[in-house]
């Protein structure tokens, strides 16, 4: 689709949203045209919405989830389980697993996976912090919930390696093709998945 087909600041609008992930050049345009439809009051609700979201959302200081606060909702829940750690590699995972209302522990947001082809090692990821937490007298068990790809399972037997000193470490039991996003997973594949978790052993 060609953007200079309209006028400048459509085309600009146009631009801007097929930068979304998973925005084509079809649905930025009909987006952009339901943004046209709406009232001043909405598109600028929306507007200062994004701009606010920018500014004020960052990450937890405990577990790197997504807050607008030094400590997120979950870290501060003192009717969390304090016992168990539930390790994902990012907030979008945190949110799928909520969903399921299965589990009520902790969680640790590592920020990514293990990927030398991208030049991601352990170094550019939360995982200090994680062996730091689980050191702590009261942390029993730190369950890994990492997407099963090549990087995810890299970094899975890393952190069971790392962690295994500490602290008991397990991985959930996907029921998940190899390369299978947790985010994307229904909520009964995910409490299964956790319900199923088993010990995890270095090869």
């Amino acid at each position: 689709m060609l953007v200079t087909a309209y006028t400048p600041p459509l085309a600009r609008l146009i631009e801007q949203l097929q930068k979304l992930p998973g925005v084509g050049p079809k649905t930025a345009q009909r987006l952009a045209l339901h943004i046209l439809k709406q009232s001043e009051d909405d598109v600028e609700a929306l507007a200062q919405a994004i701009l606010a979201a920018k500014k004020q959302v960052g990450f937890c200081q405990t577990c790197f989830h997504l807050s607008a606060d030094k400590t997120c909702p979950i870290c501060r829940d003192q009717q969390r389980d304090n016992k168990t750690i539930c390790v994902v590699t990012d907030s979008r995972d945190v949110i799928a697993l909520e969903k399921t209302r299965e589990y009520h522990g902790k969680y640790h947001v590592l920020g990514g996976v293990i990927s030398p082809m991208d030049g991601i090692g352990p170094d550019q990821l939360n995982v200090q912090p994680l062996v730091r937490r689980a050191s702590f007298p009261e942390v029993e068990e730190v369950i890994l919930a990492i997407s099963p790809s090549v990087e995810g399972e890299t970094t899975t037997l890393y952190l069971g390696q790392l962690l295994r000193p500490f602290v008991r470490v397990t991985q959930i039991a996907f029921g998940l093709p190899m390369g299978g996003d947790l985010e994307y997973a229904d909520e009964v594949t995910l409490a299964r998945a956790l319900e199923g978790r088993r010990e995890l052993v270095n090869s």
